[in-house]
């Protein structure tokens, strides 16, 4: 019995990879013959699901072996990145892991995980469910000083209302909302340079009025449904904000 089902195990494995090949072969012939033009955008990961019959975890397998090969860019011709100290920030991996990765120490504290219920951002970001995710985190580095502080509303759905008490998977957000399939591809964002509040001088342990880079960005996966919602209020002296733009 146990061979049976180690025998079966890894014949979905190879059935799994071989979708993904599949995928991969099928989109790669249509950008080096033309029929994907440069520049254009492929569809959303539900529709390739359905065009190929796969899983949407198919689908971003193949899609990420395409990037590796520069056939595609995960990231749009328009966009704006933050920097800590010269680092590149990747919000799609995470913060944490993108710090962790460059040899940048820095600790991060939760304030605040829980399920809330907000009608304003639902009838902001157009969702019939009023239930978000609620994470609060303020960053340190190593000598203690707070350099950010940063709230984010994600969708209570899946296996996200599960994380106020089995916390998040890994200590990241992202990590969590992709096990959940809430994977952004699109976006807007609002940035401007604005004094601190005393609620949030008292949390970054600054002074109230010291000027600090304001920033509130807007999700949205592939279908247009909303994904996330951060405020971030960051430290001008070690962030940086750059913009992208061009074809």
């Amino acid at each position: 019995m146990t061979v049976q089902v180690q025998y079966r195990y890894c014949t979905c494995m190879q059935s799994n990879d071989l979708k993904r090949q599949e995928v991969a072969r099928v989109i790669r012939t249509d950008i080096q013959s033309g029929t994907l033009k440069l520049g254009s955008r492929l569809p959303g990961e539900n529709s390739l699901a359905k065009r190929f019959s796969v899983s949407r975890g198919t689908i971003r397998a193949a899609l990420e072996e395409l990037a590796q090969e520069q056939l595609i860019s995960t990231q749009g011709g328009v966009g704006s990145f933050v920097s800590f100290d010269g680092h590149n920030l990747d919000t799609a991996t995470g913060w944490a892991s993108a710090l962790a990765s460059s040899g940048v120490q820095m600790e991060t504290d939760i304030l605040r995980l829980e399920c809330i219920v907000d009608p304003d951002l639902a009838a902001q970001v157009g969702t019939e469910s009023m239930s978000f995710l609620a994470v609060d985190r303020v960053r340190h580095v190593v000598d203690g000083r707070a350099v950010s502080l940063e709230r984010s509303r994600v969708p209570a759905t899946g296996s996200i209302v599960d994380a106020p008490k089995a916390g998040l998977v890994g200590g990241s957000l992202s990590a969590t909302m992709r096990q959940a399939g809430l994977v952004a591809s699109r976006g807007e964002q609002w940035v401007a340079v604005a004094p601190l509040a005393a609620t949030e001088a008292l949390i970054l342990q600054r002074e109230v009025g010291e000027m600090f880079i304001h920033s509130t960005r807007l999700s949205f996966d592939p279908e247009g449904r909303f994904v996330e919602k951060v405020v971030s209020w960051l430290d001008p002296e070690r962030f940086r904000l750059h913009v992208k733009f061009g074809a």
